[in-house]
């Protein structure tokens, strides 16, 4: 899942992006509120944290030109402004949650963690074929023969984007741009390397799932039983 943190102050934009970014959360950061509209409606983000208090563009501002458009993202606003009359305006916004300055990252993250439903049993786990992704172990098993391996974050985020779009043919671009983020300064191969390892530890579960390469087009998860 994708979150995009719109917050002026940089350190603490930071220490939020890292925070989430252990959680597995690919997360993009804005500094000003006009480049937070522009990322907000793009519509490539399932969260928007979002402060009050912003140059050129106020929170709330950008919070009701979101509603205009997507009434789905979830929005927590993040803010030094907790009167109740801010409050009320935030909510009356369209805000899904609000969360005064100072808080702590952890009670953040939980307060992501439960506007994304992530924690429930029923999202512990992810199914394709005869492979399950632990969320909790961080492993991948295979149900044929019963045996699991440990993945890495990004080999996680990886098979992970590709399991909940089967069959479905994801770009270079919408891969990179989805596990690197927009602005990452990795190089592009990457991207073929942790196709590479994630490819490898399929053949080592004896997995009858592959990750398949169509010729200028991308990637697409496949299943042969």
């Amino acid at each position: 899942m994708r979150i995009l943190i719109v917050e002026d102050e940089k350190s603490l934009a930071g220490l939020v992006a890292e925070r989430l970014r252990r959680d597995r959360y690919i997360v993009d950061v804005s500094h000003d509120g006009e480049d937070g509209l522009d990322n907000a409606l793009s519509g490539m983000y399932d969260l928007i944290i979002l402060d009050i208090m912003l140059p050129k563009m106020d929170g709330i501002s950008i919070l009701k030109e979101i509603r205009k458009t997507d009434k789905e993202v979830k929005v927590i606003m993040l803010t030094a402004r907790a009167e109740l009359e801010d409050r009320l305006l935030g909510f009356g916004s369209g805000a899904n949650d609000y969360v005064p300055k100072p808080f702590h990252v952890d009670e953040l993250a939980a307060r992501v963690n439960a506007q994304l439903n992530i924690g429930k049993a029923v999202d512990s786990v992810l199914e394709f074929g005869d492979i399950i992704l632990d969320y909790d172990a961080s492993k991948l098993r295979c149900t044929k023969n019963d045996e699991d391996i440990s993945i890495n974050n990004k080999e996680f985020q990886l098979i992970e984007y590709l399991m909940n779009n089967p069959g479905r043919i994801l770009s270079r671009e919408q891969i990179y741009d989805r596990i690197w983020g927009m602005d990452s300064e990795a190089v592009s191969n990457n991207l073929e390397a942790y196709m590479s390892f994630v490819r490898k530890k399929l053949k080592i579960l004896g997995s009858g799932v592959s990750i398949k390469t169509i010729r200028n087009m991308g990637y697409r998860l496949e299943y042969e039983e």
